[in-house]
């Protein structure tokens, strides 16, 4: 059983501990507050980086950790080297915070310690084998324990005119894959006017190449589609045909036979010449026998070259063969026959087209052929898999036809551009063709438009990984290139990768997760 004086003792000891406890409570709150200060973040852009820092609230006396991302904007890709200094000014001079290197690539932890409160301008200066730049990030404003800093003024873009709630897409998702960001901006693009495009060689820039005879084609020499041909270098050779029927027996009659009957030709040429001289002859006669010995001549020199050929046929050899040259340089764009074919005179072996320079014929509106007649700038060409060319120096207006074409109801506008390897003869494709006069407005990127379910949108980056979905409204696109309204100058615009936002959007459910640091 225990006494009353141990009671006592007791009791006097436990309103100790209390009173001690008691003592304590400020100390414990103050480290609880410490241990949950809330995070802060700013996104800013240069030149050539964009920075993301995410920071802990900012006490006097204390250090907080700066998460700091750093987006080289040229390729949107995680900066892997170089240094980070982050920069607190005010009217008593700065303090300056660095991390040396990467705790992985585009991630630098930098320990920031503020020596006093108040506010002052932040900024970044970011090193690496790139380049060098100091990069504004607004104010902001160093605390106490009890009242802990964050941002003050937070730097540009400070909002936007999208809607719904922000969107988040995490730098890790952004640098996986193409992405790009970039300030809003007006600018001019040239009025156009579109229409259906043909690419075919200018006029005269397309001949088949035909057998001159009945022959049968020599292998060895042959060409072949996209071999590049100089005016008058050789294509084909070929060993003129002899009739079947025709035997060697006969041909080699038929070659004895002129040489006799010209042999009796010339000799009554040169006794008319002898009767000439005693005017026992008159001089017609002498020009009628001339005659007859050139034809002769002729039907035994052809007579002697059907007799090689049939000898060099039946023994595989080109004595007496034909060459077939091109009429002008350009491209064999096919070739129709086959070496030891035999061919008929007339028949097509090839076809070659002049490569130096390329028309496009397009099709557009009477209304769109009148503007098209006051001048032109350049062409756009849209190929159907959605990859486009721009042209402007080197081309020019050739001709716009006369009439409209009753069938079809357009006009025929005909331009003359530098050869390319897009512009494959014979390629459809719709045009536009670029016209004197400009058109302004917000100029963007034809990537950062997006199609979301038939509605036209483009995002906006609130912050390094907070973005806006906007609708807007295009009013004009030439290739890579459009103009839109919706947009406000000043925005941060992504140019790149506005479809991997939306699905991330559309796959996302419950909170969002952080990062995996």
């Amino acid at each position: 059983m225990r006494r009353k004086d141990d009671d006592t003792t007791s009791a006097t000891f436990a309103l100790t501990i209390l009173v001690l406890l008691a003592g304590c409570v400020p100390e414990v709150i103050e480290e609880a507050e410490s241990v949950e200060r809330e995070s802060w973040s700013v996104t800013a852009w240069g030149e050539r980086y964009e920075v993301f820092p995410e920071v802990e609230s900012l006490v006097a006396g204390r250090s907080s950790l700066a998460h700091t991302h750093i987006t080289v904007l040229e390729g949107f890709v995680p900066m892997a080297e170089g240094s980070v200094e982050i920069i607190l000014r005010s009217g008593a001079g700065e303090e300056r915070f660095r991390a040396d290197e990467p705790v992985r690539a585009g991630i630098f932890n930098v320990e920031i310690t503020p020596q006093a409160p108040g506010e002052y301008d932040l900024a970044f200066l970011v090193a690496s084998p790139g380049g060098r730049e100091e990069i504004k990030g607004g104010r902001v404003r160093v605390g106490t324990a009890n009242a802990p800093g964050a941002v003050a003024e937070a730097p540009p873009p400070a909002g936007s005119i999208g809607n719904g709630e922000p969107l988040s897409f995490l730098k890790e998702q952004q640098w996986r894959g193409s992405f790009g960001t970039e300030w809003v901006a007006s600018g001019s693009l040239p009025q156009s006017v579109e229409g259906v495009a043909r690419v075919r060689p200018p006029a005269g820039g397309a001949a088949t190449i035909t057998a001159p005879v009945d022959a049968v084609l020599l292998p060895g020499l042959w060409p072949h589609a996209g071999r590049r041909v100089v005016r008058g270098a050789a294509l084909f050779r070929m060993v003129p045909r002899i009739a079947p029927e025709r035997s060697l027996a006969t041909l080699e009659a038929e070659r004895d036979s002129h040489e006799a009957e010209l042999a009796v030709a010339e000799a009554r040429l040169l006794r008319l010449a002898g009767l000439l001289e005693v005017e026992a002859t008159s001089q017609s006669e002498i020009e009628e026998a001339e005659n007859r010995v050139n034809r002769i001549a002729g039907r035994l020199a052809a007579a002697e070259r059907d007799l090689e050929a049939a000898h060099s046929a039946r023994e595989g050899g080109s004595a007496g063969a034909t060459t077939v040259t091109a009429p002008f340089g350009g491209e064999i764009s096919v070739v129709h026959a086959s070496p030891g074919e035999v061919v008929a005179a007339g028949a097509a072996l090839a076809r070659l087209v002049r490569t130096d320079s390329v028309w496009l014929e397009i099709d557009v509106s009477p209304e769109a052929a009148r503007r098209v007649s006051k001048g032109i700038r350049g062409v756009v060409v849209n190929f159907p898999e959605g990859a486009s060319l721009r042209v402007e120096n080197g081309s020019r207006l050739v001709a716009i036809a006369p009439e409209v074409d009753a069938r079809t109801g357009t006009v025929k506008v005909l331009l003359e551009v530098p050869p390319s390897e897009d512009l494959i003869l014979g390629t459809s494709a719709t045009a536009q063709v670029l016209l004197k006069e400009d058109a302004e407005g917000i100029v963007v990127p034809a990537t950062a438009v997006v199609d979301d379910g038939g509605v036209m949108i483009a995002y906006l980056q609130l912050g390094g990984e907070s973005f806006a979905r906007q609708p807007v409204n295009v009013t004009a696109r030439q290739g890579k290139w459009a103009i839109v309204e919706g947009l406000a100058i000043g925005q941060r615009l992504v140019t790149r990768g506005g479809q991997a936002i939306r699905r991330s959007s559309l796959l996302a459910t419950g909170e969002p997760q952080g990062h995996v640091h």
